[in-house]
């Protein structure tokens, strides 16, 4: 079954009317842009005075917004032009250091602070940067709050909004507040893990050169977990640089190499963990949701025994929610799309392929320390090999391919009857087997090519092709 998703477009949005609303500035996860010549402190003076009046004119108070960044070198910068345009109008701002998105996400909720920024470009390399939002209740905000976001910041009446006197906001140092964070993990994790500890047990750690790369191993260490740890010297530069969730052929064959239980994987803003087994095979998230989901079901704690994934999720997953008794809910890609599914029906668990697990009970976002502590609880629960394990659902040959495209003709692709005429022939040809799936990316100027079926020689060579019509097309 061929399958079209565009709706999730770079600056774009469906809006109310059924038409396509133009975004200046938002993508789907942020502003996520080349740090100082496109992110510039400019601009993020802008984003944030605009931000900040529309995440607080409903209070009676002056704002307090915590922010947190990964290891960029561009990342003190922008914190700078941040602080500045939150303090002209009188917001107060907590300033949290390196820290892990979700950290950042459940210290928002947990301090009862108005809203919070995270200054990260995620997995991307170091010359880009980015702001994402998060609201008061610890989760990002919506289309439609970046959309008046936007109005604001280009509206003029952005001049207004200045503080004078007394009213100025001030900034503190709040990177102790890591502790707290810390203490999340000991509470749900501690007794378990300690109780069900075998001496035999040591975890490899890859942790991107990124936001993890002191808190991962403080977590580490009180509970007892034996671990080596690698990439785990930033320098600015080499954050997600041939490392981390989106590289894994180094902690893979560190795995391998020295004999280890297990390896974790975390991004450059600690909102993913993808895992390697002990063999080295890779755990991704819909693995990783397979193995939850069952996990919590047989406590007793899966809501509705239902979980939630995108439509980019293996065909696998599927078939292992069939066999389990369990509902599978799939959403548009993003995790945000994942995460309004389950507010709506009440739902805890949730992610995507790409290693973004939520687990709601705990934290309002994907968290990769929380996924990675959640797989050892279980590991170690159950005494076996995680390779075994893994054994409980049926992965379908998938291949990804990235079209590299000209940002503004990611759309075009709908209207060019070449690209179209190859898409109905390769809808025919895996029908009965597999699906394609098409999507413009997000983040980058790029349009994701995806096909699952039986024969992997076939699928790759037959996503290759289209990939590359694409880009000769769109170029």
């Amino acid at each position: 079954m061929l399958q079209f998703y565009n709706k999730t477009i770079y600056n774009m949005k469906v809006n109310d009317r059924g038409g396509i609303a133009l975004r200046k500035y938002f993508g789907t996860d942020g502003i996520r842009r080349i740090a100082n010549t496109e992110l510039t402190p400019e601009l993020v003076y802008k984003v944030a005075k605009a931000g900040a009046y529309v995440l607080a004119k409903h209070s009676d108070h002056a704002p307090t917004i915590l922010i947190g960044r990964d290891t960029r070198l561009s990342g003190t910068l922008i914190e700078s032009a941040m602080t500045a345009g939150f303090l002209s109008y009188g917001a107060n701002v907590k300033l949290l250091g390196v820290m892990p998105t979700p950290a950042v996400a459940y210290l928002t909720k947990k301090l009862k602070a108005d809203a919070s920024v995270v200054i990260s470009a995620s997995h991307n390399t170091f010359e880009f940067n980015g702001v994402k939002y998060f609201s008061n209740k610890g989760m990002k905000i919506s289309d439609e709050i970046e959309e008046e976001i936007e109005e604001v910041m280009d509206s003029g009446k952005i001049e207004e909004l200045n503080a004078v006197h007394n009213k100025i906001g001030i900034s503190e140092d709040a990177t102790d507040l890591i502790d707290e964070y810390i203490f999340l993990f000991r509470k749900i994790f501690e007794d378990n893990i300690e109780e069900n500890m075998r001496e035999d047990f040591v975890v490899g750690l890859d942790v991107a050169n990124g936001a993890t790369y002191k808190v991962a191993e403080e977590v580490f260490k009180k509970l007892g977990i034996k671990y080596r740890i690698i990439n785990n010297n930033p320098d600015g530069i080499n954050i997600n640089e041939n490392c981390g969730s989106t590289h894994l052929e180094g902690l893979k064959k560190f795995v391998v190499e020295n004999n280890l239980s297990l390896g974790i994987a975390y991004d450059g803003d600690g909102d993913r963990c993808l895992a390697i087994d002990e063999k080295g095979n890779v755990i991704d998230g819909d693995m990783l949701l397979a193995l939850f989901s069952k996990y919590l079901k047989e406590k007793g704690k899966l809501n509705n025994d239902t979980l939630v994934a995108t439509i980019m999720s293996n065909l696998g997953l599927n078939k292992f929610a069939e066999n389990n008794g369990l509902t599978l809910k799939q959403t548009k890609v993003g995790d945000r799309y994942v995460l309004e599914e389950m507010l709506k029906n009440g739902y805890n668990l949730g992610g995507e392929q790409s290693g973004h697990i939520i687990m709601l009970d705990y934290n309002p976002t994907g968290d990769g320390i929380l996924t990675s502590l959640m797989l050892i609880q279980i590991l170690l629960e159950k005494n076996m090999p995680v390779s075994s394990l893994c054994d409980i659902m049926q992965v379908y040959p998938q291949v990804l391919v990235n079209a590299k495209v000209d940002g503004s003709k990611k759309n075009d692709y709908e209207k060019d009857k070449d690209i179209q005429n190859m898409v109905e022939e390769l809808e025919r040809e895996f029908s009965s087997e597999g699906r394609v799936i098409i999507r413009p990316s997000g983040t980058e100027p790029l349009i994701r090519v995806m096909i699952e079926g039986k024969d992997i020689e076939k699928i790759t060579k037959a996503a290759n092709k289209l990939a590359t019509l694409i880009e000769d097309k769109l170029k």
